[in-house]
């Protein structure tokens, strides 16, 4: 299950510094993230091919909880803030993403992977 609190995808060309500042550094703790859903990716794909056993390698299945454009709402700086109302306000929309994605996508959980992992991280 990810859980993602940077962007992944944020619309417009950030034009100051904070935001080029802010922008890089959610390019940065992504590009981790990207690298092992490529690997898992590919892992997949040798499996679905048959090229590689189950045995042999184990499928995962991956689910992915996402608000990017709450997420990109918020500056780098908010990562550090301690105002309650604003962790409040966090915990709160995070809950409510969540919920909608239990509703939509419980049977899945152990069933199948709710990320298209190409799609997203291709």
């Amino acid at each position: 299950m990810l859980v993602h609190i940077n962007p992944i995808v944020r619309h417009g060309v950030p034009k100051t510094a904070p935001e080029i500042l802010n922008r890089i550094n959610e390019i940065s703790f992504n590009s981790s993230l990207m690298r092992e859903m490529r690997a898992v990716a590919f892992v997949t794909r040798l499996i679905d091919e048959g090229k590689i056993s189950g045995s042999e390698m184990k499928q995962m299945l991956i689910h992915s909880i996402r608000d990017d454009e709450a997420m990109a709402a918020h500056s780098v700086a908010s990562k550090l803030s301690p105002d309650w109302e604003f962790l409040c306000r966090l915990k709160d929309s995070g809950r409510s993403v969540t919920e909608r994605w239990l509703r939509a996508n419980y049977a899945n959980v152990g069933v199948r992977s709710t990320v298209d992992l190409e799609a997203e991280f291709l």
